[in-house]
């Protein structure tokens, strides 16, 4: 090979590896910007029969807001199907709060594992939400990441589904009377996931979207029970809406083997000193008005 052969040779050679560590340096990592997949490294959660529960009562000190009366003349389906409508912002009976969302925060089993280091798998169940009388029904409700939710529409008029999530997309569909069931699930935790129509502005709920199982809504007669809960000290939460922001209260407890534990709440006037705020809540009251989804 003549010496003008071997430059021509070495000057390709060069320009062909400076390409390389080019592309090399410039290329894309798989998944672009998207967020990074959930971890996989989390153990694997598995009941040993010893789980207990955490048990309450939700309290409410003094004398609630009344509800407001719901003008829904824009939608005369509405007023015939429910013509008592009101806010549903602080649902108290007997001194006692109706859909608070509980759940454990966080803490540790007994063997020192975190609740958030384990994984769990979404229940093949589905949880149900429905619009009957123009209110969403429930009005808190509980989802695992990755479960179903089924979304019917119980009322002889139009309705639309919008999630309002800050950590998960956004989604907006209408729902026609007579239409099939939606189906929507969430990927990522959020506690809470506020709900509304479009059609008809004080129709709202809240979806509270947990890694595991540990949580509960109280009933009517401000009471709750979590279970399958393994023995561990945890912090329970306890959130509910109302007025601008939503309220959140908390509390250590230790779960026994094959026990029970008790975690009472108080909202109100004289349990604001442990409170914080929580979710920002839509108006409570909107008059609708004419229009289209």
């Amino acid at each position: 090979m003549s010496m003008k052969q071997t430059k021509v040779w070495l000057t390709l050679m060069i320009a062909l590896s400076l390409l390389g560590l080019a592309s090399a340096c410039s290329k894309t990592p798989e998944g672009g910007d998207s967020e990074p997949a959930a971890t996989t490294t989390g153990k694997a959660f598995t009941a040993k029969g010893d789980e207990g529960t955490v048990t309450g009562t939700i309290a409410y000190n003094g004398t609630p807001p009344a509800p407001k009366k719901i003008d829904a003349s824009a939608d005369p389906v509405c007023g015939q199907r429910n013509p008592n409508l009101t806010t549903e912002d602080n649902a108290v009976k007997d001194g006692k709060l109706a859909n608070a969302f509980v759940y454990i925060k966080d803490g540790a089993t007994a063997d020192g594992t975190k609740v958030t280091e384990y994984t769990f798998t979404a229940p093949s169940d589905t949880v149900n939400l429905d619009q009957s009388g123009c209110q969403y029904k429930p009005h808190v409700m509980g989802a695992m990441i990755n479960q179903k939710l089924n979304i019917t529409n119980s009322d002889p008029t139009q309705h639309n589904i919008h999630f309002t999530p800050k950590n998960n997309p956004d989604w907006n569909q209408s729902q026609p009377n007579g239409a099939p069931a939606l189906t929507h699930s969430f990927a990522r935790s959020e506690v809470l996931v506020p709900v509304k129509c479009n059609q008809h502005p004080w129709m709202k709920a809240y979806v509270g979207v947990l890694k595991h199982p540990f949580f509960a809504v109280s009933a009517e007669d401000g009471t709750f029970t979590i279970k399958g809960v393994p023995p561990g000290t945890y912090t329970v939460a306890a959130w509910k809406e109302g007025g601008a922001t939503g309220t959140e209260k908390t509390m250590s407890v230790t779960v026994p083997a094959s026990g029970s534990v008790k975690a009472d709440f108080a909202f109100g006037e004289a349990a604001t000193a442990s409170s914080k705020p929580g979710l920002e809540m839509m108006p409570a009251l909107v008059v609708p008005a004419p229009g289209h989804h």
